[in-house]
């Protein structure tokens, strides 16, 4: 047996999330590019952005389209100064909680802050985007 990481991590993981009924793309010989395979202008852009707007639309159809962006933009947001243990926790807890975004609140004026969902916990995703090596 191969000690690799793909062979004891990335394909395990595969087979499990084929076993969950998820959808998944190999990016080995991905095209780069608005229209490439994934969307990916580089192999360094770990989130499919337009992926996440999408997603992010269809859970909160109810918000403005600068609230999901704001959303994007917090999930997305460089962490490479934070610890790991910080950065996880801090993703895990948007993940879990949703995104703290600002929209107009065109009844009294002003602002009121709303939770942008980023999971539908009742309804588990059916489609992993990639596995990607670097």
């Amino acid at each position: 047996m191969s000690y690799s990481e793909n062979a004891l991590v990335e394909q395990p993981a595969i087979v499990l999330f084929a076993e969950l009924g998820w959808r998944t793309v190999s990016a080995m010989e991905e095209v780069f590019g608005a229209n490439g395979t994934l969307g990916r202008e580089t192999s360094g852009e770990v989130v499919l952005a337009s992926r996440l707007r999408a997603a992010l639309e269809t859970l909160n159809p109810q918000l403005p389209a600068d609230a999901i962006a704001s959303a994007v933009d917090e999930l997305t947001r460089d962490r490479s100064a934070m610890t790991l243990a910080g950065a996880n926790r801090e993703v895990c807890g948007l993940l879990k909680d949703g995104v703290k975004v600002a929209v107009p609140d065109r009844e009294r004026g002003g602002v009121r802050e709303e939770r942008v969902r980023v999971v539908d916990w009742r309804i588990p995703p059916r489609t992993i985007s990639c596995w990607s090596r670097r």
